[in-house]
This record gives structure tokens, sequence and C-alpha cells, in this order.
């Protein structure tokens, strides 16, 4: 729980978001404009999953200095990948049950291009590499060997990801070898960030390591295009973080932007992708956490978990903030 300090009983009204049965967009909106359900945006924004101010606030200097929003996301997610203290994404991510660390991220820009790495091991920007998927080959996803060969002939560097604290933590998990998602705790979620440039255009991307001693070769919905990220320039973006397997069966990311473009918010969209998880039958979800954000067009911001703690980081108006998301399970 090192950098999970949620907010509790905060706001985020520099940033036009509140608290309560929604999360209200980052928008400015006149009277006039309200009566018509319109809103004028808020140029440019980063909103990402987590409290990851410092990756948040990255993005955002890309995005002042007039970049797009396909370097801010990128540039965001590098950040967190390279910080050893979080075992979620990245260097010093939390291994596999044999102790590989291995790593899957994509990128989605706002031509509807996409990239994505699965099952990467010993490059530490798996988000830069799908990245490079995606502009300099004429595929959408590389695995395992194949996407790490691919890496070094882009000139990325081979290290070794497994950290002496991750390597610890693997080894008294090995004692016992008992395996159970643990509703957030550091080894099951994603760093997913979304941003708006001051073009008006969506760009996305997700990185993480995976689920803490997965089985050798497990792959969740983070590198999956629709689950675990979509974007649609024209509607809006979505991405994901939490218990994948789950995210995967519902494609929950596509079915945001989907709801989003038949009408519904962001934060109604999200609230609809975790009812179609939890309403499933037979659906175990008082056992395992998912949570959404998503913004549209519009600038409007929406996030929505499973259980309590899931927490988003939105910048934007020059204020950087972390909130704590509504979530479906404290009326259950």
């Amino acid at each position: 729980m090192k950098r999970r300090k949620f907010i509790k009983n905060a706001s985020l009204s520099g940033l036009g978001i509140t608290i309560g049965g929604s999360l209200k967009g980052c928008v400015e909106t006149s009277s006039d404009e309200a009566n018509v359900n319109k809103s004028k945006a808020q140029l440019p924004l980063v909103v990402a999953t987590w409290n990851v101010q410092s990756a948040t606030a990255k993005a955002w200097e890309v995005l002042t200095k007039g970049g797009s929003a396909l370097d801010a996301v990128e540039q965001g997610c590098r950040l967190e990948e390279a910080n050893e203290n979080g075992q979620t994404v990245g260097k010093g991510g939390l291994p596999d049950r044999d102790g590989n660390v291995t790593l899957d991220a994509c990128i989605m820009n706002a031509e509807g291009n996409t990239g994505s790495v699965v099952y990467l091991q010993n490059i530490t920007h798996a988000v830069s590499v799908a990245r490079k998927v995606m502009e300099d080959t004429p595929h959408v996803m590389l695995a395992g060997k194949g996407a790490e060969k691919f890496a070094l002939t882009k000139g990325f560097k081979k290290e070794n990801l497994l950290t002496d604290a991750s390597k610890k933590a693997w080894k008294k998990w090995a004692k016992t070898s008992q395996y159970k998602p643990i509703i957030n705790i550091e080894n099951h979620d994603t760093i997913g960030m979304l941003a708006i440039d001051e073009q008006g255009d969506i760009s996305g991307a997700c990185t993480t390591s995976g689920l803490a001693y997965k089985m050798n070769g497990r792959v969740g919905d983070s590198p999956i295009i629709g689950a675990g990220l979509f974007v649609d320039n024209e509607i809006g973006g979505a991405v994901a973080t939490g218990l994948g397997e789950e995210i995967v069966k519902t494609v929950g990311s596509f079915l945001i932007v989907e709801l989003m473009r038949h009408g519904k918010t962001p934060q109604q969209a999200c609230e609809e992708a975790i009812k179609r998880i939890v309403q499933k039958p037979n659906s175990d979800y008082k056992n395992f956490q998912v949570g959404y954000i998503a913004v549209n067009k519009q600038g409007e911001i929406g996030a929505y978990s499973i259980h309590q703690w899931f927490s988003l980081t939105a910048f934007q108006n020059g204020r950087n903030q972390t909130i704590q998301s509504d979530y479906f399970n404290k009326n259950s």
C-alpha cells in the first residue's frame, strides 16, 4: 500500500468534479448551454487510475507544451513504469508464481490505431514498446520473446525487472504458495491513462505487471483493446483496472464508450459497465475488484468501481488532484 494514499470524503471542486450519485465532468457550462444539455470542454485534461499524481503531472507537462494526447499518455505511463517502489507496473512489479516479471501494455491514438505487448520480459517501458508496435509494424499485438526481440531491435535496454523488494515478497509468498485475488492490495491493479489535448484529440494507454503470483503465461485485460482500454475520438475513451478476467468477459472499456455513444454520460456508462459484471448469474463480485474511468468529447469524467478504495487522479485547469470514486458495493 506504499503508493496508494487515498483521499476520503474529498472533492475536486476546482476541477468541477463532485462526489455523490455521479462524478460530474471537468467542464464549464453556461446556464443557456445547461438548458440544452451542452457543455464546453476545458482542455487539455488528463485522468488516470489510482493516486498517480506524478504521472498525471508529467502528462500535463507534455500537453501544456503543445504535445499530443498520445505523447502525454505515453510519457505519463513511462514514469510509473520506472517507479521501482510501485509493485504493479514496470520495473519492480511483483512476479508470477515462478518468479518472472512479465509486463502487458497497450496504447491507442485518436485515429483508432493501437499497439499492444503481452508477456513482455526484461524491458521496463512496455507502453513505449506498444507504441512502436503501433507505429512501426503492420500488427496490433506482439507477445513474449517476439515482443522482447522487437523491443531490442528498437533500441530498448534489456534489464532485470525483479527488484530486491519484489524478490523478497515473492519468496515470502512461495512459502505457502496460496493464491487469492485481494481487493485493493498492490497485486492486481494498473495505471490506465486518458488525455485530451488542446486540439480535442483523445488518446489512452494502459500498462501493468499484472496479478502478483499469477500462473506463468497469464494475460489480463490491460493489453486487450476493448477490455482494458478503448478510445473513439468522436465519442470518448475508457480504461479499466482490477481483476482482468472479469473485464475481458464483458469487454468493459468498449462497452463504456458504446454506452456514451448512445447518450449516457461517462459516469452513467461506468456504472452500467460495473452492473454488467455484478449482475451476472453467480457473480462472485464480493471477492474481487474492478474499477473504470472514462471521459467524453465534452471533457466530462466518470469513475466507478465495485468496492470502495478505488481512486482516480485528474489534472485540469492547472490543478492535479486525486479522489476516491463512488462504488457499487456500499448499497449491497
